[in-house]
């Protein structure tokens, strides 16, 4: 695959990026290309988590990009993270480890923890010497977070969690789980508290195998049968789960849309290499017409969708509120993902159907984008809300 990126990736005049951020966004490419690419094939075909390739992703620093220096991470900002999203956008197993890692787990800690949680799990989630997982979803719990099941009962100075858990990313690895369980049912959604949970607590998790992409990720099923929590764990205020939920939504998302600006990029490179190479009717395709059609569309998706995650992070940046901001972001550029893999597959042709070309994987991993961290349907809800004043939903 060619060096993606053409497009310089901070929308700020050259002399405001940094060597740092320029040196991330170069080590994350050179090891996707060097240590991830050439074997993530035999890792997807066995369904297996590469572990030595996290390890090394762990020393490298990846884990906590932007966990404070004071807390074992690199203290850097969400444009550098937004980079390395994109830099590994286009190998989805590897990516959505990280970006649960970070975005999903050691974000609502670092904003809702005490500093004594801050000082036991940060250093160790921005090494990678433990694993995290976000536990929002259930099986009739997905776009209705605040239907969810899973019960906490106050027992003295802890609490008794018993439900069920699933889709869980990292579930299986995971050493330390942020968990949302429903304190108050009486309150509906303002009954809701998080969790932060051990696996040694008596968290029990099984493998879920079969997924059409990021195969070489870990999905898990998450029981808690009275799993005994100290309100020491509690992560936040009683009764504040569904904010912290939704808060540490609106950064993920984010990033998944830096991750799918990363595929639609790759996608968009392997057809103008292929199109130049592959000849027909005694030419390169590349000359057709309707195949210049597609790589324009696909350019311009990719860099409004660029322009959008930059907006997402420009306003995280402002303070305040970004909700809105990255609802569009991880609404258009997920979406952008899905044509240009598509498109990618019908430029390849017959060819675009095997494995053999990467194309396959990006159509495959592309996918899920617009299914987790809320689907496109709720982003657009989201959106609507946001413009009218009108929940639809409560």
């Amino acid at each position: 695959m060619e060096a993606r990126g053409r497009f310089p990736f901070f929308p700020r005049d050259d002399q405001d990026v940094s060597d740092e951020q320029r040196e991330i966004r170069a080590l994350a490419r050179r090891f996707a290309e060097q240590e991830i690419r050439p074997v993530l094939a035999e890792y997807e075909a066995r369904e297996e988590v590469p572990l030595e390739l996290l390890r090394r992703m762990g020393e490298l620093g990846f884990f906590g990009i932007t966990v404070p220096e004071a807390y074992g991470g690199a203290g850097l900002d969400h444009w550098t993270y937004a980079g390395l999203m994109e830099e590994l956008g286009p190998y989805g197993s590897i990516r959505t480890v990280v970006s649960a890692q970070q975005s999903l787990v050691a974000t609502p800690i670092l904003h809702f923890g005490t500093e004594a949680q801050r000082q036991r799990y940060l250093p160790d989630l921005a090494a990678g010497r433990i694993f995290g997982a976000y536990g929002l979803t259930e099986p009739g719990a997905g776009s209705d977070a605040a239907s969810l099941q899973t019960q906490a009962t106050r027992d003295g100075d802890h609490w008794i969690l018993h439900g069920q858990k699933t889709f869980i990313t990292n579930g299986n690895l995971a050493d330390l789980f942020v968990l949302f369980a429903q304190t108050d049912p009486g309150q509906g959604h303002r009954g809701i508290t998080a969790f932060l949970v051990e696996r040694d607590f008596g968290v029990q998790t099984t493998p879920l195998k079969g997924k059409l992409g990021l195969r070489a990720s870990d999905t898990a099923t998450v029981f808690l049968d009275r799993v005994r929590v100290p309100d020491s764990h509690r992560l936040g205020q009683v009764g504040q789960g569904l904010r912290i939920a939704l808060h540490t939504l609106d950064h993920g998302r984010i990033a998944v849309a830096a991750a799918a600006v990363g595929t639609s990029q790759a996608c968009l490179d392997l057809c103008v290499r292929y199109v130049q190479e592959r000849h027909q009717f005694g030419r390169p395709i590349g000359t057709f017409q309707m195949v210049q059609d597609l790589l324009a569309d696909m350019a311009v998706e990719t860099e409004a969708a660029r322009m959008l995650t930059y907006r997402a992070l420009a306003a995280r940046d402002r303070g305040g509120r970004f909700t809105q901001e990255a609802a569009m972001a991880k609404y258009y550029a997920t979406e952008t993902a899905n044509r240009n893999a598509g498109r990618a597959v019908q430029i390849h042709g017959g060819y675009g159907f095997f494995e053999e070309y990467e194309v396959a994987r990006l159509y495959r991993d592309a996918r899920v984008y617009t299914l987790y961290e809320g689907t496109s349907q709720i982003q657009k809800l989201v959106i609507g809300s946001h413009l009218t004043g009108l929940k639809a939903f409560t």
